[in-house]
């Protein structure tokens, strides 16, 4: 072989092994990791049944969608942690405090895992009585006979928004229960809904947080108007169904005994998921509605009605 062939060959080998040093120095992206680094959205997923407890679901028993098309799930895990707090209107008929044991038994048989806050609704903000602790016998203990003062007599939707706007993103489940009357003495008017409920369904979207509410009447002569109960008995149900939960009441007037809501309450709390789907949200992030449905029987689920998708990074 000439010489120039071998001083060639020699050129074409140094590059071949630059190319490859090269390529051993840059990084290699896998999908999971393009995955995490893309924006996504994370909702809390309720699965429920018609005859008691639903059955674990795994994510290859669910299929997403997101208008008509199928989405792929990037995480499914059944939820540990959880942030409880528990929001009491301060304007309820005192006669609501009968039902406190039932409340402190429900909140003493939560799982460790769960972090619990007690408040009472006054004015458009939260007095918290307990904030957030894993002390389940110290949060009980905060629980007192309302005020019923027409102090209190505001809007419990403007208090709803207040606490979730103080609450500390930890990536784990929040839910909200409501004790209300569900009336807003300070900004309802004769229309269906209330101006405030639709803010505080966003908010709660936003913040991958679901509400749940009781009924019970307020301690004011105006409070037993069927026209206001009725009003506010729909907003009530509408706030908690659109951001995942659900709504309690039977009728008018005030429940026999809150303990078949909260049993049913803890079913729900004991059956949730986390998912997780990529997507992009644009500069300013936005809502997009999903649906969810299984084949396994007997089987449904609850959830908001849109999850948020944060603004692309």
């Amino acid at each position: 072989m000439q010489g120039w062939e071998l001083k060639n060959m020699s050129t074409k080998l140094l590059s071949i092994a630059i190319a490859i040093g090269l390529a051993s120095l840059t990084p290699v992206v896998t999908s999971a990791q393009r995955s995490s680094n893309s924006a996504g959205a994370a909702i809390t997923i309720t699965a429920t049944s018609k005859k008691g407890s639903p059955p674990a679901v795994n994510q290859g028993d669910v299929q997403l969608s997101q208008g008509k098309d199928r989405k792929q799930i990037a995480r499914w895990v059944k939820a540990e942690r959880l942030s409880l707090a528990i929001l009491i209107d301060d304007s309820l008929d005192s006669e609501v405090a009968t039902q406190w044991n039932d409340v402190k038994q429900f909140i003493e048989s939560l799982p460790p895992t769960t972090l619990v806050a007690v408040g009472y609704a006054s004015n458009g903000t939260v007095r918290i009585a307990q904030d957030f602790t894993a002390d389940h016998a110290l949060a009980a203990k905060a629980l007192r006979i309302p005020l019923g003062t027409p102090a209190a007599y505001s809007s419990p939707y403007l208090s709803v928004i207040d606490w979730m706007k103080r609450w500390p993103a930890t990536g784990d489940r929040r839910s909200l229960v409501l004790i209300s009357s569900g009336i807003d003495y300070f900004r309802g008017s004769f229309g269906p809904i209330y101006p405030d409920v639709d803010t505080a369904i966003s908010i709660a979207e936003k913040g991958n947080i679901n509400l749940w509410s009781i009924y019970s009447p307020d301690s004011g002569h105006r409070g037993r108007s069927f026209f206001l109960v009725n009003t506010a008995q729909n907003n009530l149900s509408k706030l908690s169904v659109e951001s995942g939960g659900e709504s309690y009441y039977l009728g008018t007037s005030a429940p026999v005994s809150f303990k078949p809501y909260l049993d049913e309450l803890l079913v729900h709390l004991n059956n949730q998921y986390l998912l997780s789907f990529a997507g992009d949200g644009g500069p300013k992030g936005k809502f997009v509605g999903i649906r969810l449905r299984t084949e396994l029987p007997q089987t449904e689920f609850m959830h908001a009605n849109a999850a948020w998708l944060p603004p692309a990074k």
